[in-house]
């Protein structure tokens, strides 16, 4: 059903470079459009991506670090025993698919995931709740370790401590498969990005793709609509931008020489930041050696749309 590859020592860079070969747990809400913190193509440029990008940030280090202390309380909640598995998983059937869970539980047919959030995230949680896209993570791990059942358990952080157990769905798996599989032959496979989708990720892809060059201009067609809708969205942009900079502008005319300020679930804060920027223009004009010297000239393509 699956084979295995022992995580046990492995070096971060080869463990990051190893991912790149399929598709992980965390990568299925995302493909599917349900994870609000990662879309389709932060995973495409992920996968397609010549360097094993190490990305890292304070949430992921705590959810790491807490990762035994979650798995701890679930014992404590549920007499239950875990251990680790120290394994990658590869689906047989489905080699794209690949799986690094936290923890197998002993004695069942079952997995553990263990997950941190945030206060504020409580309500994501209630009623036996699950969100969507860690709901996906642990189909996902069901249909590669062939496990019938998967248990997801929460901290959440100052406030409470959760856990759920999610049964193996025919359906919802199968149809997860499918989505994975036309995402990694459709995509990842043939270099092909998926369509737009207004993120960062997608700016970053176009540019590696495409770097430019032709001079010559090209018609543009089947853009009508959009460009006429793109300029509506502009106007009201602005028009949104003025309402919420003369609330802000309000705001300031209260608090007059005050720094802080507070109302119901609001922090306000207007106090003197100092910075320091250096006089680019001066520093050419009057030491233009130096200015040589630490200058970096960078090539960057811009997109500009004005009416004819």
């Amino acid at each position: 059903m699956y084979e295995t590859i022992s995580t046990l020592g492995m070096d971060r860079g080869e463990w990051l470079r190893l991912r790149k070969t399929g598709i992980g747990g965390s990568d299925a809400g995302a493909i599917c459009g349900l994870n609000p913190y990662a879309s389709a193509m932060s995973v495409y440029k992920s996968k397609v991506s010549e360097d094993a990008e190490d990305v890292d940030n304070e949430t992921m280090r705590q959810g790491r670090d807490l990762e035994e202390y979650v798995a701890r309380r679930f014992c404590e909640a549920t007499g239950l025993k875990v251990r680790r598995s120290n394994m990658m998983y590869r689906s047989r059937e489905y080699p794209f698919m690949i799986a690094d869970v936290d923890r197998l539980v002993v004695g069942e047919d079952a997995g553990l995931e263990c997950k941190t959030a945030s206060a504020y995230s409580t309500d994501k949680w209630k009623d036996g709740q699950v969100p969507l896209h860690y709901l996906m993570q642990c189909y996902h791990y069901m249909a590669v370790t062939g496990r019938k059942s998967w248990y997801i358990a929460v901290a959440i952080l100052g406030r409470d401590f959760k856990y759920a157990k999610i049964e193996w769905d025919d359906k919802t798996i199968w149809s997860l498969i499918q989505i994975e599989r036309a995402f990694w032959e459709r995509h990842v496979v043939p270099h092909i990005m998926p369509s737009p989708d207004g993120s960062k990720d997608c700016d970053d892809v176009l540019k590696d793709c495409f770097p430019g060059g032709k001079k010559d201009a090209i018609p543009l067609i089947g853009f009508d609509e959009k460009l006429k809708h793109r300029e509506e969205l502009v106007s009201k942009i602005e028009s949104l931008e003025a309402e919420q900079k003369q609330i802000e502008q309000e705001i300031k005319l209260y608090m007059a020489d005050n720094e802080a300020a507070y109302a119901d679930g609001y922090r306000i804060s207007w106090a003197s930041v100092e910075s320091v920027r250096i006089d680019v223009k001066r520093l050419k004009a009057e030491k233009p050696e130096i200015y040589e010297n630490f200058s970096n000239t960078t090539t960057a393509r811009r997109l500009t749309i004005k009416a004819a």
